[in-house]
């Protein structure tokens, strides 16, 4: 008797539990739709912001303007600091979404510092902050209040500083590490090089081919650069961060749907051997009832 009421516990608290994740599940479902409206609308403006710069950049116009220059190497008197920006979520079960990101920031950093970098880090999402805290790495930024919703007035606030100091001659490169969103199934990490500015395999689209643009410019192009450039850098982590959100929701769904798939497989086995043992406990008081019968009539 007694196995059989822990069984029963067993199987309300599994039902309980799949009843949760199934409703995140759910909840991750509608709101990756959403974040994958925004991620549509951001990936086509990148490219045709790094077309534009491919097709006004000249190697003359590019050693006028700081965000296009190359610093050179701490070791011949370069800028001896560099700056990773780590993208992480605010909320966990999510699998190894997190972790993976985590891992990947790690290994850049170490990167950098074996080039003779210091690197400041900057991390968005709680699940970063809380890693490298307890690890007690210093973070040059600690940002939770964004969460799944980026706007282009936060990514305008986290690198606006940045690109002061890279402009400064005082920053070496600007990585950000974030979630490239191919599907909902499909999330690796990546790292993607937002200072110093390049616009390497900016194509055109009708050709495949590299744009070749014959344009009559009004205002000059070196004012036009001068005003696409910061606007590129910051399209460039907007990108990074909705591509994280739809990400993150994209790995909860994944993780949830496992969940309560998991779940069900163990209400199944746990919903038999329940079976089995009230089968075998009714059998029991059968037997005992036949044989207290027999004794009588004996």
């Amino acid at each position: 008797m007694a196995k059989t009421r822990a069984l029963k516990r067993r199987i309300r608290s599994i039902e309980n539990t799949r009843k949760i994740t199934r409703t995140m599940e759910m909840v991750s479902t509608s709101k990756l739709k959403r974040a994958q409206e925004l991620v549509s609308g951001a990936r086509p403006y990148a490219q045709a912001l790094a077309a534009a710069i491919a097709d006004l950049m000249t190697p003359e116009l590019a050693e006028r303007f700081p965000l296009l220059r190359r610093p050179v190497p701490p070791a011949k008197g370069g800028p001896s600091k560099a700056a990773v920006l780590l993208i992480t979520s605010n909320r966990g079960l999510a699998g190894a979404f997190n972790a993976n990101l985590i891992r990947m920031a790690r290994a850049r950093v170490r990167e950098l510092e074996r080039t003779g970098y210091t690197v400041d880090l900057l991390a968005i999402g709680k699940k970063g902050i809380k890693f490298f805290q307890y690890a007690r790495r210093a973070l040059a930024v600690a940002r939770m209040d964004i969460g799944d919703r980026p706007t282009a007035h936060h990514a305008m606030e986290i690198v606006q500083p940045l690109m002061a100091e890279y402009e400064a001659g005082r920053l070496a490169s600007l990585d950000v590490v974030y979630a490239h969103f191919k599907s909902a199934l499909s999330t690796p990490p990546a790292t993607l090089q937002v200072l110093p500015v390049t616009t390497d395999g900016a194509t055109d689209g009708r050709t495949g081919g590299p744009s070749v643009a014959n344009y009559i410019l009004k205002p000059g192009a070196d004012e036009i650069l001068g005003s696409l450039l910061p606007l590129y850098v910051r399209n460039q982590v907007y990108r990074a961060l909705v591509e994280t959100a739809a990400s993150e929701h994209g790995a909860r769904r994944t993780a949830m749907k496992n969940a309560t798939d998991n779940a069900g497989e163990m209400l199944a086995l746990l919903t038999r051997t329940f079976n089995r043992a009230r089968q075998g406990q009714i059998t029991q008081e059968i037997a005992e009832i036949v044989g207290g019968a027999a004794a009588l009539q004996g």
